[in-house]
């Protein structure tokens, strides 16, 4: 029952992530990214990683997602222009793609199926991993917050408009200005 379960939400993280690469919106592709983040919470779950997977639906399809969402609105991405895309993008990415899969089918056929994934040998109580997150990684974790604040206030000042000067293309067409 938990390989099928395994497999099914690996189908929707796997359909999830193509999809948030074919969406020309941007709100759509972040809706995309959250169905594959509670995909892989209930992949957490299925190898008995109760906390990752709590922490993974708060922080990461909760929190980040609300962040990535008001950004995307904040900087009013509809006035974006789609492209086609770039030739190098391209002619590297889908070798690349196929390579990676080539390695996985590779990987899985001879080690004849998927096997039983383990996080650990021991058990891990809350209390031992909130020890070592607050005090071995307190570090890396504020500089992370750090980094998504300095991302924030950096998408707010690209956003910013004048309140003198709401539309500055409008200003140029006035005075003649290219």
């Amino acid at each position: 029952m938990h390989l099928i379960l395994f497999l099914v939400f690996a189908g929707f993280c796997l359909a999830g992530a193509i999809n948030l690469l074919l969406q020309s919106h941007p709100i759509n592709s972040a809706l995309s990214l959250i169905v594959v983040m509670v995909s892989l919470a209930v992949l957490y779950l299925l190898l008995g990683a109760e906390f990752l997977a709590a922490a993974q639906v708060i922080v990461y399809a909760g929190a980040i997602m609300v962040l990535f969402t008001f950004v995307i609105m904040l900087l009013n991405a509809s006035r974006e222009e789609r492209t086609l895309g770039s030739h190098a993008a391209l002619s590297v990415g889908l070798p690349a793609v196929v390579a990676i899969l080539a390695i996985i089918a590779t990987v899985i056929l001879h080690t004849q199926g998927l096997g039983v994934a383990r996080l650990s040998d021991g058990i891990t109580s809350t209390e031992e991993l909130s020890a070592v997150l607050f005090t071995k990684l307190l570090l890396p974790f504020e500089v992370t917050s750090v980094l998504i604040l300095i991302a924030i206030l950096g998408a707010v000042a690209l956003a910013g408009h004048d309140a003198r000067d709401p539309d500055p293309h409008e200003n140029r067409e006035r005075t003649g200005e290219k």
